[in-house]
């Protein structure tokens, strides 16, 4: 017989208690002002879509989608991204908006866990949406956005890192005619596993040439004296053709003035297959996994009839609340007004007359002054008693 599930939560399901609840809602509206000041709108959509739809253009992996059946037989998936639905909505709702268009959102998002992770398999997060706008002045605007957004929510220390998928991909595609060596390679960048790349890299017989190239690949990571490394490496092609993308991306970050909290790593990749130029993920001290990722996605939207460029980023809510301050709220804010049931109708009305001037007001019913009493000592910076005379 199975055991009860007396106060056990779905895989990967948490509560969130009331004192990390305010700070991700004082985090979440930080964030909000910082997005709308650069025009942005917010969007929600449903919780559930279609899996043939939305669930299909995901880059997220099927087997980590919560799939179900509806009551007429179609497959929904709890929403695995936001980027998927809100090219959902672009293309139907919004088919007759001129673009760009700028979205942002502040959601959750869904996504099944095996037994070992250990990772939430629902989680919150914030992020922006630019469609419609092809130009590397777009991609600056969305990686500066997100420097201002950590900024607001008060990350003291971070970087977010900048690469572009054709870089590694082109760099490779010259030395190394294997696609399955390829794609080992590729693996090892996504695990940041730099020994086994290099085990690899030794077994191969390749030329002088191919193998230091391949390994002068690992050290392109710091800042604007990379770009000339990195075309040192390759000659022709998308690879040469990433490196001045990035150059030119640089010159707009500068304009910014954003480019100390940036730093150029041309072996990054990310792990989702829609990407498809540049792609940034941001790290704060302390934090072993990145804080937000985000990048350029210009084929998603055809997958929904309306063909369109954009990029984007998400950042990881409950990331953001372990790299920021907490927050300094105390017993000051909150008064407690006691009464006893004969003064019920005048202590209410005080209590009302209070939180009109923006107090927090505690009422609690009480049988005499002496009950009342008791609570001056609890974390109330104020203790009000409204009771009837002691006989």
């Amino acid at each position: 017989m199975a055991k009860p599930l007396g106060f056990e939560k779905p895989l990967g399901m948490r509560d969130i208690l009331p004192e990390s609840l305010s700070k991700q809602r004082h985090l979440e509206r930080s964030l909000r002002q910082c997005i709308e000041r650069w025009g942005y709108e917010e969007i929600s959509t449903p919780s559930l879509e279609y899996y043939d739809t939305v669930g299909s253009a995901s880059a997220t992996l099927t087997d980590r989608m919560f799939r179900l059946l509806d009551k007429q037989g179609h497959t929904v998936v709890l929403r695995p991204d936001m980027t998927a639905p809100i090219a959902r909505v672009v293309s139907s709702l919004y088919k007759d908006v001129p673009l760009p268009i700028r979205l942002f959102y502040q959601a959750n998002v869904f996504r099944a866990q095996e037994k070992e992770a250990g990772r939430n398999a629902e989680f919150f997060q914030t992020g922006i949406e630019l469609i419609g706008d092809a130009s590397v002045d777009a991609d600056a605007e969305a990686i500066a956005l997100a420097v201002f957004c950590l900024r607001a929510a008060g990350v003291e220390t971070f970087r977010i890192a900048i690469g572009h998928v054709d870089f590694v991909d082109g760099v490779l595609e010259e030395w190394i005619c294997d696609e399955a060596i390829r794609n080992q390679f590729r693996q090892y960048l996504v695990e940041r596993d730099f020994v086994g790349f290099r085990q690899l890299l030794a077994t191969l017989n390749l030329a002088a040439e191919a193998k230091e190239r391949l390994e002068a690949l690992l050290r392109l990571r710091g800042g604007k004296g990379k770009i000339d490394e990195a075309r040192s490496l390759t000659e022709n092609g998308k690879a040469r053709r990433a490196v001045e993308t990035i150059a030119s991306l640089w010159e707009a970050l500068e304009a910014y003035g954003v480019t100390d909290d940036l730093l150029l790593d041309f072996n990054l990749i990310i792990n989702l297959n829609y990407y498809t130029g540049i792609v940034f993920e941001g790290y704060a001290a302390d934090l072993g996994s990145p804080l937000l990722g985000g990048g350029r996605y210009d084929h998603l939207l055809a997958q929904f009839g309306r063909p369109a460029q954009a990029t984007g980023f998400a950042i990881k809510m409950d990331r953001l609340l372990l790299v920021t301050p907490a927050l300094e709220i105390g017993p000051a804010a909150r008064i407690l007004l006691c009464y006893t049931e004969d003064k019920r109708t005048e202590a209410l009305a005080e209590a009302q007359s209070l939180r009109q001037d923006g107090l927090v007001v505690v009422t609690r019913l009480v049988k005499n002054q002496a009950e009342a009493a008791a609570y001056q000592g609890e974390t109330y910076s104020k203790v009000i008693c409204l009771t009837k005379q002691e006989e």
